[in-house]
């Protein structure tokens, strides 16, 4: 059985950009939800692993849909707490480098991380990735679908893009949502971690 983690910070630590009310509301009961029903499905299938072995298995396969939405909504909501702080950060190193060389720099990246963003219609995410020969992408999911399945590409970066992510704070302003996002909450410390992992063959980020 899977167990919803506490957030690796306190409620108000991404405001004003994310306020204590919408953490709340994501964690306690959106978050939350994803777990519960996994867990179900877990019990009367009698499954077992991972929750990535759980998502990668159940990935395109209508029969397992119901699993696959809860499971992989589980893994991307822990994923998009680690990939954010409350202390403003700045990408170093080799990913720094990256980013100047693929993306044209970290201004051009955001240009086009948002645009991204505000340009897929619907609920889903928004993801900044790497190759395994260490090229960076931008890429963006429908609803939970996320790179667990593509074994070319690790995440490094994820922005929510389901309304329940911003609108108590921004109302219907996605745009300006990830622009704020963008600007202050991203843990690039983490996500160089990752780029030293895709870089590596390593695997990453798995979900305790």
């Amino acid at each position: 059985m899977f167990k919803l983690p506490d957030l690796p910070y306190d409620y108000a630590a991404l405001e004003p950009v994310i306020s204590q009310a919408t953490m709340h509301l994501h964690h306690d009961k959106h978050h939350k939800r994803y777990f519960d029903v996994t867990n179900q499905i877990v019990e009367e299938q009698g499954l077992s692993g991972s929750l990535e072995d759980l998502v990668r298995g159940a990935a395109g396969k209508a029969e397992s849909r119901k699993l696959f939405n809860n499971a992989a909504q589980a893994w991307n909501h822990t994923f998009f707490w680690v990939c954010m702080s409350g202390e403003r950060q700045a990408p170093e190193g080799d990913l720094a480098a990256a980013i100047d060389r693929d993306l044209g720099g970290l201004e051009k990246l955001k240009t086009d991380f948002v645009a991204k963003g505000v340009g897929h219609f619907g609920s889903g995410w928004v993801w900044l990735a790497a190759k395994r020969d260490g090229t960076l992408v931008i890429v963006d999911s429908h609803d939970g679908e996320n790179l667990l399945s593509d074994d070319g590409v690790l995440p490094l970066l994820v922005c929510d893009l389901w309304e329940h992510a911003y609108y108590l704070d921004h109302k219907n302003d996605r745009e300006g949502f990830l622009k704020a996002w963008f600007d202050a909450l991203p843990n690039w410390k983490f996500a160089g971690e990752q780029y030293s992992a895709a870089k590596s063959g390593g695997k990453g980020w798995q979900h305790p």
